[in-house]
C-alpha cells in the first residue's frame, strides 16, 4: 500500500539522515521505556509491516524524538490500521437462512460463494413511500471491507420469504457498476452483482452506492428493511413517508439468532422514522406499516 511505502521511506530516511542504526534504536527505545524488537524494526524499515495498537504509536513518537523529526513526521505516515480484527463466523439474516437452499442457489447463479468474504462496516438505507402508502425505492450507501482475500464485486439480495414477487430494478449510483442480475425461479429471490471500481484487498474498505426500485404490484408494499451477515459497526434505516399516506401504525421487526422483537414505533408529528444500530449483527432490521387497525 502507498501509506504504508511512504511510512518505511519516510523511517530509513530519517535513520539515515541521523547516521544511528536499528541496533541503536532498539537500545533507546528500551532505555525510555518502549522496547521494540530488532526484527520488528526492521520489518518496519523495509514496508514488510507497519506499526499496530498503541504500543507501536507510542514507540514510533519516541523514534520521532530520537531521530530528531517533528511530532507526527512518522506517525501521520502510518495511515489507518489494515487489521479486519477476531470476526465471527458470517451467517445468513434470518430470513435468507429460511430460504438457505435458494439464497445459495442464487448466489451460485451470479457467480459468489454461499457467504460472500465482504461485510457491511456502515451502512445506511433510505426507503422512500409514495402517496399510495407504499415502497417506491429504497438507496442504500454502505462502507464495505473485505474480511478475507481480494475481492472484485459483490451481491446484494432481495428477498420475500413466501411470497412471489417480479424482480425489481437494481441501479449503482456511486461504486462500481451492475455486472449480472439473477431472479430464482421460485420467485422469493432476487439478487445483482455489483463489480467494484478497484480490488478490494484484505482489510481494506469502499463505499458503494445503490438504489432498488420496486415495480408496480410488488406483494410486500409496506414493509422494508436490510439484512446483513456479520456484525456492523452502524446499521440506520430511514423511512420517509409521503405527506399525505402517514400509517396508522408502524411496526419494527428485529431478527436475530436468539429471536425476533417486535416493537410499536410512532411518527409523533414526524413524516418519517429512522432505526439506529450499532455493533449489531447478524440479522434482519425491518419496518412495516400500516392503515386502519393493526392485524
Amino acid at each position: 500500500m502507498v501509506e504504508q511505502e511512504d511510512f518505511a521511506e519516510a523511517l530509513r530516511d530519517a535513520i539515515r539522515r541521523r547516521g544511528v542504526t536499528l541496533t541503536w534504536l532498539r537500545e533507546h527505545l528500551a532505555d525510555s521505556g518502549n522496547p521494540v524488537s530488532a526484527a520488528t524494526l526492521s520489518y518496519w524499515r523495509s514496508g514488510a509491516r507497519r506499526p499496530e495498537g498503541a504500543q507501536s504509536i507510542a514507540a514510533i513518537e519516541q523514534i520521532e524524538q530520537l531521530l530528531r523529526l517533528e511530532a507526527g513526521t512518522l506517525v501521520s505516515r502510518i495511515g489507518r490500521s489494515q487489521r479486519v480484527g477476531p470476526l465471527p463466523s458470517a451467517q445468513y439474516p434470518l430470513e435468507a437462512a429460511r430460504l438457505e437452499k435458494t439464497v445459495s442457489e442464487t448466489f451460485a447463479a451470479l457467480g459468489a460463494p454461499a457467504i460472500d468474504p465482504a461485510r457491511d462496516v456502515s451502512t445506511t438505507s433510505v426507503t422512500e413511500v409514495g402517496a399510495d402508502g407504499a415502497v417506491i425505492s429504497r438507496t442504500t450507501r454502505t462502507l464495505l471491507q473485505s474480511t478475507s482475500g481480494t475481492i472484485t464485486s459483490v451481491p446484494y439480495l432481495e428477498i420475500t420469504a413466501g411470497v412471489r414477487s417480479p424482480a425489481p430494478i437494481y441501479s449503482v449510483i456511486a461504486g462500481g457498476r451492475i455486472s449480472d442480475v439473477y431472479s430464482h425461479p421460485g420467485g422469493e429471490v432476487h439478487g445483482a452483482m455489483f463489480e467494484l471500481e478497484r480490488p478490494l484487498g484484505p482489510a481494506q474498505t469502499t463505499m458503494l452506492e445503490w438504489s432498488l426500485t420496486l415495480p408496480d404490484g410488488f406483494p410486500l408494499p409496506h414493509e422494508t428493511g436490510h439484512g446483513i451477515a456479520r456484525r456492523a459497526r452502524e446499521l440506520v434505516l430511514w423511512t420517509r413517508f409521503h405527506p399525505d399516506a402517514l400509517p396508522d401504525w408502524i411496526d419494527e421487526i428485529e431478527e436475530c439468532p436468539d429471536g425476533t422483537t417486535v416493537t410499536p414505533l410512532h411518527l409523533d408529528g414526524a413524516t418519517s422514522v429512522h432505526q439506529v444500530r450499532q455493533n449489531w449483527g447478524p440479522g434482519m432490521l425491518a419496518l412495516r406499516w400500516g392503515y386502519g387497525p393493526r392485524p
